[in-house]
């Protein structure tokens, strides 16, 4: 009795507020209703399930609301974010394959160990050479793996310094450059050119650009050499990619620098470069030139 008392004065209070002005208070009463269904629905266990078109339809109609409006809405501003990245994913979709060079042929892997066991004082630069005379092309590198996953010992003579003790010894003077790409809010991909400093792994942001060309790419050589960064460096690591042309190495050369150019394929060679670019926003100790 008591409950059904206070319903009925809630009523009536109501009515008196809205008498002789219902037309102006029907849409804010209508939208108060709707606010309250909302919390109702929100309170359910079950998520509501929004198609393409809906989403479309929530996320163009929320940027007009005010920000302290959107605490209402069925979803969250994280929600938006994520449909953007699934955005960004759908565009940006290459096909699923496996990182580094393509594994050596049986036959040819058959081949190297047996000129590994008959010729015992070839070296892996010898192997790979007399390869070279049959019309096969193979690295010293591919040829040092095969032997030692056969367990073949390398050559008396060969004493060369591997790849990661020559990174440790000249971390102090090596500096490495690669590019990375980001996404932009209007799904548009931007490529950014940075260098690292082995010792430090201090980053320098060169620039960015979304069509980078081998001009660019030299302009941004000679913007690095007017700084203090190329004093203390000896050696510059990079990859093969087209747009590091001849003109950009000869930037660092005029410097005293020696470029090395990492093999085909191979991302470890380049290891703290490539690292940096797939952890790029947030990595620490970086400074910025764009």
């Amino acid at each position: 009795m008591l409950l059904s008392f206070a319903y009925l004065a809630f009523a009536a209070v109501l009515r008196l507020l809205v008498r002789g002005r219902r037309a102006e208070f029907a849409k804010d009463v209508e939208l108060v209703l709707l606010r309250h269904q909302l919390s109702v629905l929100a309170r359910q266990h079950q998520r509501p399930r929004l198609r393409p078109a809906d989403r479309a339809f929530v996320a163009a109609l929320a940027r007009l609301l005010p920000h302290r409006r959107r605490h209402g809405l069925v979803v969250t501003p994280a929600t938006l974010l994520r449909w953007h990245r699934e955005l960004v994913r759908r565009k940006w979709t290459y096909p699923q394959r496996k990182p580094g060079r393509p594994p050596t042929g049986r036959a040819l892997r058959e081949l190297v160990l047996r000129l590994a066991r008959e010729n015992p004082g070839w070296g892996y630069q010898r192997i790979a050479g007399e390869l070279i005379k049959l019309g096969v092309r193979i690295s010293p590198s591919t040829v040092r793996r095969l032997l030692a996953s056969a367990g073949l010992e390398p050559a008396p003579r060969r004493s060369a310094v591997s790849w990661p003790a020559f990174l440790r010894r000249q971390a102090a003077s090596m500096l490495a450059c690669d590019f990375f790409t980001v996404e932009t809010v209007t799904l548009r991909r931007l490529y950014v050119l940075s260098f690292i400093e082995h010792g430090s792994r201090r980053v320098h942001f060169a620039s960015c650009t979304p069509n980078p060309s081998g001009a660019w790419v030299v302009q941004q050589a000679r913007n690095l050499s007017f700084t203090n960064v190329l004093e203390r460096t000896r050696f510059l690591i990079h990859d093969r990619d087209s747009k590091f042309t001849a003109a950009f190495d000869e930037v660092f050369r005029s410097e005293g620098i020696t470029v090395i150019h990492t093999p085909v394929k191979a991302p470890q060679a380049n290891a703290y470069a490539e690292r940096f670019g797939s952890s790029a926003p947030s990595a620490p100790n970086v400074s910025t030139g764009c």
